[in-house]
């Protein structure tokens, strides 16, 4: 089994939330669990790569434009290293 990198995971993220994404669907598509998407979500948001929309119980996620910016620099190094 070949462990991912932070930066492959923050990619997954960041590709999946283009169309917005709550927690739940996050978890399950890239496959991590709820302790650990937390500290991925609240990183991606500390650096304005997500927001948060407000939603009846639970946020949905977004990616920002900047996220865009940094999803294609993700992209290319992943590139570069493999």
């Amino acid at each position: 089994m070949v462990k991912r990198s932070k930066d492959q995971i923050l990619s997954q993220i960041l590709i999946l939330c283009r169309d917005s994404s709550n927690k739940t669907r996050i978890v399950y598509q890239v496959n991590l669990n709820f302790k650990s998407v937390n500290a991925y979500l609240d990183s991606l948001l500390e650096k304005g790569l997500l927001e948060a929309i407000p939603g009846d119980r639970n946020p949905a996620y977004r990616t920002t434009p900047a996220g865009e910016v940094a999803l294609e620099i993700l992209q290319k190094a992943e590139e570069i290293t493999s």
